[in-house]
């Protein structure tokens, strides 16, 4: 089962679609690990991961580095900033913002998937 964790996490996280929300949901509910600990291993998880990916992209000129530098920036400082939390919040609340935050995110696609479909219907949005 950690084999298929692992492979779902990398190939979601390799698509850019947030892959450690894969492995975060399997070791914190299928392996039972404290939510503080399945971060940082989701983390170390996805530096090679993510590398092979930025590897992959820089090859495929789909980086446009001079639009990066304000997402680096800004993601550090929420980094620093989510971590900092991470610490301060107790574990079993932080799992629950984590859940939250999912299904907030699961309804939002929902919505996204509807919306489209019926503009599709109305002609509004061109067919490939």
């Amino acid at each position: 089962m950690s084999v298929i964790a692992g492979f779902l996490s990398g190939l979601i996280g390799g698509l850019g679609l947030g892959g450690g929300g894969v492995l975060l949901i399997y070791l914190t509910v299928l392996k039972d690990v404290a939510h503080p600990k399945a971060q940082g291993i989701n983390l170390l998880f996805f530096l090679p991961v993510s590398l092979v990916a930025v590897i992959i992209y820089v090859v495929k000129k789909k980086i446009y580095f001079k639009k990066i530098w304000q997402f680096i920036v800004f993601g550090i400082i929420g980094t620093a900033g989510g971590s900092y939390l991470s610490s301060v919040i107790k574990p079993a609340l932080l799992g629950k913002f984590f859940g939250g935050f999912l299904i907030i995110c699961a309804i939002k696609e929902i919505i996204y998937v509807i919306r489209l479909k019926r503009e599709k219907k109305c002609g509004i949005v061109k067919k490939e």
